[in-house]
């Protein structure tokens, strides 16, 4: 059973999300506006294992609640649901740090699979069991374990978003491979390779800042000018 936050305004939605995912086994808290929702995501006596999140909310957006929660250390998963197919407000929420986003109007059994697929962080995504490879990878002083979404470094433990991991496993399975951003923005966000969006780079800082001794000389994620980027144990 996971603990789930509705971030929705418009009520029968919600009523309908909570209704269908408490028959699902989950226990679910709805927030019918952002600053709620940064409220609770904010308090560390508030835990979450999934943030299903609108972007149009009275008092704040998603994009800022998911920004705040990010800002606060909050990792967990965020779902943002968009109103149309705009390919900037996929981009924004991803910039952001949510780790999927859907379309409305929504197909029910789309969303459970997302909610499915977002919980569970035993293994990459979309992967089966008998090929997800290696539960663990070391290099340097640094130990990925992919089954814990963990990070382990002689300055402690990081757990990694979703699409933090994604792309960190993206890049390790493809050891020493120049891997375009057009290949990672399709691999690991579903998005089209010629999305306009900075989101790889901003994700690539982030995972320097936990892999690296010195991120502004990374030895490990390192750039391959007008291309992408390689890892290197």
């Amino acid at each position: 059973m996971a603990r789930i936050l509705i971030v929705e305004d418009e009520s029968h939605i919600a009523d309908g999300l909570e209704f269908n995912l408490e028959q699902e086994g989950h226990q679910t808290l709805v927030a019918r506006n952002g600053r709620a929702a940064v409220e609770l995501l904010t308090d560390p006596a508030q835990e979450f294992d999934l943030v299903i999140l609108d972007i149009m909310l009275p008092e704040m957006s998603g994009f800022e609640v998911t920004r705040r929660a990010r800002a606060a250390g909050n990792l967990v998963a965020i779902l943002m649901l968009t109103a149309k197919d705009e390919t900037v407000d996929v981009v924004r929420g991803l910039e952001e740090g949510a780790d999927d986003y859907l379309t409305k109007p929504f197909r029910l059994d789309e969303l459970l699979a997302r909610v499915k697929g977002l919980l569970r962080r035993r293994r990459w995504d979309g992967v089966s069991d008998e090929n997800a490879g290696p539960r663990e990878v070391r290099f340097a002083d640094v130990c990925v374990h992919f089954d814990r979404f963990e990070v382990s470094t002689p300055a402690g433990t990081v757990s990694l978003t979703t699409r933090e991991m994604g792309l960190l496993r993206a890049l390790i399975d493809r050891e020493g491979e120049a891997v375009t951003r057009g290949e990672l923005l399709e691999d690991v966000w579903g998005l089209r390779p010629d999305t306009k969006t900075r989101v790889i780079d901003s994700f690539i800082v982030r995972l320097r800042r936990y892999l690296e001794k010195d991120p502004a000389r990374p030895r490990h994620i390192v750039s391959v000018r007008g291309h992408g980027y390689r890892f290197v144990r």
